[in-house]
């Protein structure tokens, strides 16, 4: 189940001009707004640490390292 959480958000003076104008826009709340760019963040955070990972054997002995221009797996932040 999803839960809302309330949380208090610090930010830039102008950050938040920027997203009050974009709701205004749209005709929804900054509330609206703000949930959609922490959904957006949370997202991509999630996207990028995926785990790629796979379960096979090469014909060649190649590690998959040695074969690819992207990285096996996202070094710790």
């Amino acid at each position: 189940m999803n839960q809302i959480r309330r949380t208090t958000v610090a930010a830039r003076a102008d950050d938040l001009d920027a997203l009050e104008a974009e709701a205004e826009r749209r005709g929804v709340s900054l509330t609206a707004v703000l949930a959609e760019a922490v959904a957006d963040k949370a997202a991509s955070l999630r996207a990028g640490r995926a785990p790629r990972v796979g379960v096979a054997r090469s014909s060649d002995g190649a590690a998959a390292r040695d074969v690819t221009s992207h990285p096996v797996a996202e070094a710790p932040r």
